[in-house]
């Protein structure tokens, strides 16, 4: 007797893939959807099936799960596909992408019509949370359907439910903004280190252990001294993230000067230096360039 979830996942990117795999790994069955069909293609097999259509991934799912560019995209997605319809009442409806809590509201207000539940639930973690099932999961949404959800978020990392619908897009950008500090930071500490004649992978294993040490010492730190700036997080999906943090704090009335330099900083990578496809680790390349530094 099959014990594992339907669910429409829609999304097949660097995150997707991996999520995918574990979803399959754990027994539910994933009806893949993207818009390169191509690539959901590329990874059917076993409890995976690439779906051409949106509303066909939909029909009879237990859960639906989108991750993608951004709350637009999303919203895109169900409006034009009519999902609150598709979907069978009483399912529920994950959106893990990264987007401001006022679309998680509006996407939570179209999915009721149809009797859909809805759950934002961005993530954090990376490609390598991804794959090995550990992703910080940001919930918002009713105790309902946290419990609902929940099971099946698990296979990809740890939910934990912050509040209503929204909350966990506000968690998600509050986790950028330390993420975005902790890389400059890191960018500083790193040129600072290399310029003053010190090995910097000597300076990192130093400071193991240590306050200062984190995932982004550890792992941007060598990407940054190594000149890897492949994309696992690129930066122009980093600099919208503080755009959307700053557009929550106006409406908050708060001041975040922190988040006003990352994001100038972001947008001249991403804009004047041409970075918006590296990692957001590239920052150290903005960085290098403010001081006329080689690499």
């Amino acid at each position: 007797m099959q014990t594992g979830k339907t669910i429409a996942f829609y999304g097949v990117g660097l995150m997707g893939v991996p999520m995918i795999a574990r979803l399959a790994a754990a027994g539910h069955r994933v009806r893949a959807w993207n818009r390169t069909f191509e690539k959901a293609k590329a990874i059917e097999g076993g409890n995976v099936i690439a779906v051409e259509h949106a509303r066909d991934a939909a029909e009879g799912a237990d859960i639906a799960i989108s991750i993608l560019t951004d709350g637009p995209a999303v919203l895109a997605l169900v409006e034009e596909n009519n999902l609150a319809a598709a979907l069978p009442e009483g399912a529920a409806f994950v959106d893990m992408s990264s987007a401001k809590p006022e679309e998680a509201t509006r996407l939570a207000s179209i999915l009721a019509e149809g009797g859909v539940g809805f759950c934002d639930a961005p993530v954090s973690g990376g490609p390598p949370g991804a794959e090995a099932g550990t992703l910080a999961i940001m919930a918002g949404c009713e105790e309902a359907a946290f419990e609902q959800v929940a099971p099946v978020l698990s296979a990809m990392g740890r939910p934990v439910r912050l509040g209503p619908v929204g909350t966990g897009q506000l968690a998600k950008l509050a986790n950028q903004l330390i993420v975005g500090a902790a890389i400059g930071a890191v960018a500083e500490a790193i040129l600072l280190v290399k310029e003053g004649g010190g090995d910097t992978e000597a300076f990192r294993d130093a400071l193991t252990g240590g306050y200062a040490d984190s995932k982004v010492l550890q792992m941007h730190g060598a990407r940054m001294a190594a000149g890897d700036f492949e994309p696992r997080g690129r930066a122009a999906l980093h600099r919208k993230d503080l755009g959307n943090i700053l557009a929550e704090a106006d409406k908050l009335g708060l001041d975040l000067p922190m988040s006003k330099m990352l994001g100038e900083r972001f947008t001249r990578l991403c804009t004047e230096l041409g970075g918006a496809d590296l990692d957001h680790c590239a920052l150290y390349l903005e960085l290098l360039d403010l001081n006329g530094v080689s690499r």
